[in-house]
């Protein structure tokens, strides 16, 4: 009898854990598949009225290409790991008199990758000044995890061999230093992740290899972009 009972305990112990997992890979599906509550969620941190319907892809890679759509001017230029993803930069070829750059970030999950916030700007040459460096701001989203706020750009003058970000965290004045990428010949690319608590304004630096302060600029607007010269103050 004793056996018997234990046996049933077990069985019993078993089925509600099999249940449990059921439920869970259910839940997981309901929330990443397209048009999901990830979705909805997004959809309404882009200020959408209906839910856009993110599709999944077996890389990083395709499931941004499935919800940009392909385009075979963007080269992938630098991925870097992140927590819970991977962000990819890309750049438009054959871009004459231009700084462009594209920055995505696609969410790792149980049945593959989704593309989960993105962005970038083309800046064209001025006629009026020399571009040191170039730069974009992607906001954090409302309710949504991922690893932004978040700067980027090119470093345009190889006199740039350090960049910080400065910003207003809990109380006290933070400084962030940035990440530079050599994506190809004389192509650098820099980027910094903000923590949540960052706020508005952000201040650029760029310092030589001496440490000196060779550029500088305030930035106001959480989506902004633009670009910096050489001795801006």
């Amino acid at each position: 009898m004793p056996k018997m009972r234990s046996k049933r305990i077990i069985r019993i112990t078993a089925l509600i854990i099999l249940l449990l997992l059921i439920s869970c890979i259910a839940f997981v599906y309901v929330n990443d598949r397209p048009g999901g509550l990830a979705d909805r969620r997004m959809s309404k941190a882009m200020g959408m009225s209906e839910t856009i319907h993110i599709p999944i892809g077996k890389t990083a890679e395709e499931s941004i290409q499935k919800f940009r759509g392909k385009d075979d001017s963007l080269q992938i230029i630098y991925q870097e790991p992140v927590d819970g993803g991977m962000i990819l930069f890309k750049q438009k070829v054959g871009q004459k008199n231009n700084s462009n750059l594209q920055m995505e970030y696609a969410r790792k999950i149980m049945f593959g990758w989704k593309w989960a916030w993105g962005g970038g700007y083309s800046i064209g040459e001025s006629s009026q000044f020399t571009s040191a460096m170039d730069y974009m701001s992607m906001p954090e989203l409302s309710h949504i995890s991922t690893p932004f706020p978040m700067l980027f750009g090119h470093i345009l003058d190889q006199a740039i061999q350090r960049v910080t970000v400065e910003f207003e965290g809990d109380e006290k004045p933070a400084v962030t230093e940035a990440k530079l990428v050599e994506v190809g010949p004389e192509s650098i690319i820099w980027f910094v992740t903000l923590p949540s608590s960052a706020t508005i304004p952000y201040e650029i630096k760029g310092f030589n290899d001496r440490g000196e302060l060779i550029t500088h600029k305030q930035i106001d607007d959480p989506n902004g972009m633009g670009s910096m010269v050489l001795g801006e103050r």
